[in-house]
C-alpha cells in the first residue's frame, strides 16, 4: 500500500521566522528542559557544560587492537549516550569541505522561493525543509536543511539536487570522487 504523507500542519520556514523581526523564538522550536544537555554546577562559581563527544578516527584503521577496541567504544557510547558525534582526523580534505560548505551556502542564500522549488515531503525527507517528522504540535528544530541520499548510491536520487545554483553540480561530483 502506498501511502502519500503530507505535513500536518503548514510549514514555516525558520529563515522566514528568524528574518521576520520576531523578539524571541516560538514555544514551538523550545525544547523542554529534559530534553536538553544538562548543565552540571560543580561549584557556586563554577558551570562544566557537557560537550558533544568528540571522536578521533585517526586510529580507527590501527594495526594495535587495543587502541582501535578504544575507539570503536568511544564511537558506540557516543551513540548510545548522545545519538551522535564529532570526528576529528577523518581524512576528508579541509579544502574540499571549505568548497562544499561554500556552495550550499549559495544554495541557502537564495531567495526562498527559489529554495522552495526544492521543498521536501515527508515522505522521504529529501530536498529543502525545516522539519522532521510529521507529528502535528511537535517540538521543532531551529534549523532549515537540505537533506539528500548520498550513499547508498541505490538511494541517492540526483533529481533531487537543487539546479540552483548551477555550481553544487560540483559539490555532486567532489563527493562522488571522494567516495570512491
Amino acid at each position: 500500500m502506498n501511502c502519500l504523507l503530507s505535513w500536518p500542519e503548514p510549514v514555516v520556514r525558520v529563515q522566514s521566522l528568524s528574518e521576520s523581526g520576531l523578539q524571541t523564538i516560538p514555544e514551538r522550536y523550545v525544547k523542554p528542559l529534559s530534553d536538553r544537555p544538562l548543565m552540571i554546577n560543580t561549584s557556586p562559581l563554577t558551570i562544566i557544560e557537557e560537550n558533544i563527544p568528540l571522536i578521533d578516527l585517526q586510529h580507527l584503521f590501527s594495526n594495535d587492537r587495543a587502541i582501535r577496541a578504544k575507539t570503536l567504544s568511544s564511537i558506540s557510547r557516543a551513540c548510545q549516550e548522545w545519538g551522535f558525534f564529532q570526528v576529528v582526523n577523518h581524512g576528508v580534505n579541509p579544502g574540499l569541505m571549505r568548497r562544499i560548505c561554500e556552495l550550499w551556502r549559495e544554495f541557502f542564500n537564495q531567495p526562498l522561493e527559489v529554495k522552495q522549488e526544492c521543498a521536501n515531503d515527508p515522505s522521504t525527507y529529501e530536498g529543502y525543509g525545516s522539519r522532521l517528522g510529521v507529528e502535528k504540535g511537535a517540538i521543532l528544530d531551529w534549523s532549515d536543511y537540505f537533506f539528500l541520499h548520498f550513499m547508498p548510491a541505490s538511494l541517492r536520487n540526483e533529481s533531487k539536487w537543487p539546479a540552483m545554483p548551477q555550481s553544487l553540480r560540483f559539490a555532486s561530483s567532489a563527493l562522488e570522487t571522494y567516495s570512491n
